[in-house]
């Protein structure tokens, strides 16, 4: 056998491993799910008709709702991808990895299961979240075929690239605890960024932290796909963060793999 058929073999094996635990144990899934989804009521119901003036739509919740939902989306990719730390950290503190790096299989197999099972959870959550938007109001029947599929595409990315970054918090951290706490930058940072109010109307000294972190110019992305506003330079600024986050959680991410544990 090649070695890229056995890479696949044992990838698809950890891949399945995975996606049973995630079947098995659906409760942290679940748990992180709720955040956006709890967040998307409370903003569009409780908040909407008065953060709509704020956008400058004038057309009350309708507005708001689509304003809001791209960002929540995005949201919900970084409250998913924080189970495959947790994954991570457990695999790590149980052994089960060590068991892992004795044996006669692909070594890179272990992490890509976890990093392609993560991924297929934060678009499935995605989907779900997006149906509950639709369920109170969110419409997108300006964008055209090519841009859905641009925008599916920007949000696979954006999940591969911060699950990578999480499985490298999940390999540093010495338990599972340790590794919810270390990835909630994951779901803090969303809320400092243009996902629920316009950056013009934030403090000028804070404006260029809100404008150049990576959920910013991904929000604005997708804003655009969905719903036809200007993208500018956000969307190559988008893939650039998503590919060097992706580049930077796999290096971080292999090079403790490869360690021998102390």
């Amino acid at each position: 056998m090649s070695a890229f058929s056995l890479a696949v073999r044992d990838s698809s094996t950890m891949l399945r491993r995975n996606l049973l635990h995630a079947r098995r144990y659906p409760s942290l899934t679940l748990n992180l799910l709720l955040t956006p989804i709890m967040l998307l009521l409370l903003f569009v119901y409780i908040f909407g008709e008065t953060m709509s003036a704020g956008i400058g739509g004038g057309a009350g919740r309708s507005a708001y709702i689509a304003y809001v939902v791209p960002g929540i989306l995005l949201m919900t990719i970084g409250s998913t991808v924080i189970g495959a730390a947790v994954s991570v950290s457990t695999d790590m503190s149980e052994g089960i990895i060590a068991r892992f790096r004795t044996m006669a299989i692909h070594r890179g197999s272990v992490l890509i299961g976890h990093v392609i099972g993560s991924v297929l959870q934060s678009i499935a959550s995605v989907v779900l979240v997006g149906a509950v938007a639709v369920a109170i109001g969110f419409r997108s029947t300006d964008a055209t075929a090519l841009e859905w599929l641009a925008a599916f595409g920007l949000l696979a990315l954006f999940a591969l690239a911060l699950t990578w970054i999480a499985v490298g918090m999940g390999m540093a951290s010495p338990n599972a605890e340790a590794a919810s706490n270390s990835a909630m930058p994951l779901i803090l940072l969303p809320l400092i960024s243009s996902a629920f109010t316009p950056i013009d109307a934030m403090p000028g000294w804070f404006q260029p932290i809100a404008r150049y972190q990576p959920f910013t110019p991904a929000i604005e992305t997708l804003r655009g796909l969905l719903l036809g506003t200007e993208i500018g330079y956000n969307g190559w600024l988008a893939v650039a963060w998503s590919i060097g986050l992706a580049a930077l959680g796999y290096r971080w991410s292999t090079a403790s793999f490869k360690r021998d544990p102390k």
